[in-house]
């Protein structure tokens, strides 16, 4: 047993064992525990419900559980509002500021991300009906878009930038590249969607192929489309973003986490993100009802 103790090795051991046996004893942990079972319990007993209201809630107790066990953790904690500041703390940065947040909304998502979205997509959709009519387009324009999808997005947004200038034409330009691919690429693939045995029959109706498109293959490309449609969302969202970093007029979401983040104004930048992920989310879920609306024929929507 002596030499037990008088070897080295023993004590490190001791010492974190007293560290976790701290951890378990500690009240604040406690209190962060009890929190998250007590919500983990009511969310399990909403889901299990066969009515829609309740279950529609379970989302929203775990949101709101995400964000009274983050102010808890701060406030419990002392944790510095450099490193991260309290939801509270968000809210009061976010009220005071909605007049900047506003402008850098509409200079960022509306005039950089969104129009960028509608030309990066619809001009995929475009390629995708031209590679569909051209072998030669198949074999030739899908590898050089991949290639294009790799570039880095932090060694692009600074060459678009001196392109186009620090107005909106750069982050839009920004937008197009980051989402041009994956958009022709679930768009080529829902325009194989449909089977031969339907091509064959619309051939037999001696149906053309802008009518065979029309009645046939675009309908049968519309949870492609949507889906490519959806990834994009953000893409376009993060591409604006991160192309205001490298140049953009003293407006914008960008522009201002960059200043901001400098100048340790932790609670606007944070204020920003909470802005950019509800448009994000909103976005997204537009499109998703829109795809509901569209495709409530397909067996996805009908579950």
């Amino acid at each position: 047993m002596t030499g037990v103790l008088a070897d080295r090795r023993f004590w490190p051991g001791v010492a974190a064992f007293g560290t976790a046996a701290a951890w378990i004893y500690d009240t604040r942990l406690a209190v962060l525990l009890a929190v998250w079972i007590f919500a983990w319990g009511v969310n399990a007993v909403l889901a299990r419900s066969e009515a829609a209201a309740p279950r529609s809630l379970v989302p929203v107790i775990f949101g709101a559980t995400l964000l009274g066990l983050w102010e808890l953790v701060v406030r419990l904690y002392d944790v510095s509002p450099i490193i991260l500041p309290a939801p509270s703390a968000i809210g009061v940065a976010f009220g005071a500021n909605l007049g900047i947040l506003w402008a850098d909304f509409v200079q960022t998502i509306i005039k950089g991300a969104l129009m960028g979205y509608v030309i990066g997509c619809g001009a995929a959709f475009l390629a995708a009906l031209a590679i569909d009519r051209s072998p030669f387009l198949q074999r030739g324009l899908l590898p050089v878009g991949n290639f294009i999808a790799a570039l880095p997005i932090v060694g692009t947004a600074p060459i678009f930038v001196m392109w186009y200038g620090f107005g909106p034409g750069s982050k839009a330009a920004v937008v197009v590249a980051m989402v041009f691919f994956p958009m022709l690429v679930n768009a080529v693939q829902g325009l194989k969607a449909s089977e031969p045995m339907q091509r064959d029959l619309m051939h037999t109706y001696a149906a053309s192929y802008w009518q065979s498109l029309v009645k046939l293959r675009l309908p049968m490309a519309m949870p492609f489309l949507f889906n490519g449609l959806k990834i994009c969302t953000t893409l376009a969202l993060i591409g604006a973003i991160v192309a205001e970093f490298f140049g953009s007029p003293t407006v914008g979401m960008g522009f201002r986490i960059k200043i901001s983040v400098g100048a340790l104004d932790m609670g606007l930048v944070w204020a920003e993100i909470t802005v950019a992920a509800i448009a994000g989310s909103g976005f997204y879920g537009l499109m998703a009802l829109a795809e509901r609306a569209m495709t409530f024929w397909h067996p996805s929507q009908r579950g």
